[in-house]
């Protein structure tokens, strides 16, 4: 008999995540943000970038998000209907009034 295969490790077994950047826009649920990511994409015909966006909601544990802050979130198990993805880092928060 031979021996098993090791086991690879769990990050690796579930695939690699998607991670993206973006801005809270709403921080009203509880444990919960919306985040708005922006993208650039070419139009085939005349060439010129266009800004298009997504909003994603996204798991929020400690509560620490705030309208305006720079985050990074991350492809997650789903935990509700529309949520997806978890709050990874805050990278910059928006200055406070």
């Amino acid at each position: 008999m031979s021996d098993p295969q090791p086991t690879a490790p769990a990050a690796t077994a579930r695939g690699r995540r998607q991670l993206l950047e973006g801005v809270v826009v709403s921080d009203k649920m509880a444990k919960t943000v919306v985040v708005q990511v922006e993208r650039l994409v070419k139009d085939p015909r005349y060439g010129k970038y266009l800004k298009r966006s997504a909003r994603f909601m996204a798991h929020d544990e400690k509560g620490e998000c705030k309208v305006g802050d720079r985050v990074l979130i991350v492809e997650d198990r789903p935990r509700s209907t529309r949520k997806r993805w978890a709050l990874r880092s805050v990278i910059s928060r928006a200055e406070r009034l």
